[in-house]
């Protein structure tokens, strides 16, 4: 697979099998693959959880925010579930803040899912305090985001922006999820030499 592929086919995934568990070791596979990212001043200030524990999943889904424009919707339901998640964390004693860092390193996780079937969504909103009580996390240690995996379970659909050029996602009567993207024209500024 190309990376143009792999990139085309990282869609948000908030629904999955969970009736199939991922394997501890793959998401161990992706932090190792990870942590070769560029990182600001070369701090590496990334530290990672991992985790595949169903009754550690359970503990930390009603912990998350799912969809801000699914006002209706608070996430999968029971057998839809990620069955796996990774929590990137920034070692505040190593830099006080996390930069793009956190982002380039989410986005190679999620290339690396889609590599070995998986699919995921990286989720912000979060109860980083209850979350980090979980692992019991020491304060030195701040959560930045989520990373939550599983088999895909939801067909995601990319198509142009509608007419009134809203930006917002929606899933239809067919259980197909709709992402509106931007064209090339709109977000290419310039190019030189123009033709």
């Amino acid at each position: 697979m190309t990376l143009r592929e792999l990139v085309e086919q990282n869609r948000t995934r908030r629904k999955f099998d969970q009736s199939k568990s991922i394997p501890a070791g793959d998401l161990v596979e992706l932090v190792d693959m990870a942590r070769f990212v560029p990182t600001g001043m070369n701090k590496q200030p990334l530290k990672y959880l991992v985790t595949t524990d169903p009754e550690q999943c359970a503990q930390i889904f009603p912990l998350l925010g799912w969809a801000g424009y699914l006002k209706d919707w608070a996430g999968p339901d029971e057998g839809q579930r990620p069955t796996g998640y990774i929590v990137i964390v920034l070692d505040k004693e190593i830099a006080e803040t996390p930069g793009c860092d956190h982002g380039i390193a989410a986005q190679t996780i999620m290339l690396g899912a889609v590599e070995k079937g998986l699919g995921g969504c990286i989720i912000a909103t979060v109860n980083r305090g209850k979350l980090g009580r979980i692992f019991n996390l020491p304060g030195r240690f701040e959560i930045l985001l989520v990373l939550a995996l599983g088999i895909p379970a939801q067909e995601v659909v990319v198509e142009p922006l509608p007419s009134d050029g809203s930006i917002k996602y929606w899933t239809g009567e067919d259980g197909r999820h709709h992402v509106p993207k931007r064209g090339l024209d709109e977000v290419l500024l310039a190019r030189y030499p123009e033709e």
